[in-house]
């Protein structure tokens, strides 16, 4: 429950009408949005899976799933990554507020897609100039400190939600 949602109501203040009438029409608004979203992230999705069944059945036939397995891994967590964020906005229209755990798995799975992008490119990066090179490691330990604070953060969460045995 949001804070808001705690907030003291007053019965005997004469807008009172008024606002819950206008809380109840945002609360709509509110609703149809998160559906309109839902509706675009689930085509998105869709649309984004057929893209990378297509590509791997092309790899497959010409014989170049190997050359094309990062390209592949990429596009999979990508339809990974917009269907947690359907499922984000799926519980936040549920729960009538934000949930923070399902944004914290959609920023650790974009993380690691990352991650295995840039490692799976590092062959080549080292052949680039050193410039290039660098930047990639220093994105890579950038990377994995975020991964760690996000999974830090989810066994904080997790913990809190659930009571302590003794």
């Amino acid at each position: 429950m949001l804070e808001r949602d705690r907030l003291p109501k007053n019965p005997q203040d004469p807008l009172h009408p008024v606002r819950q009438h206008a809380v109840g029409v945002l609360s709509v608004a509110e609703d149809v949005i998160y559906a309109g979203l839902g509706v675009l992230l689930a085509l998105t999705a869709m649309a984004l899976l057929i893209v990378a069944l297509k590509n791997a059945v092309n790899a497959t036939m010409a014989g170049k799933l190997d050359e094309q397995a990062v390209v592949l891994l990429d596009q999979i967590l990508l339809v990974l990554v917009v269907v947690e964020l359907l499922y984000t906005v799926q519980v936040s229209f549920r729960e009538h507020g934000l949930i923070t755990e399902p944004f914290l798995v959609v920023a650790l799975i974009a993380s690691i897609r990352r991650v295995l992008v840039v490692a799976a490119e590092a062959p080549h990066l080292a052949q680039a100039n050193q410039e290039v090179f660098n930047r990639a490691m220093m994105e890579l330990g950038m990377l994995t400190f975020m991964i760690l604070v996000l999974v830090g953060c989810l066994i904080i969460l997790q913990r809190k939600g659930k009571p302590m045995e003794t």
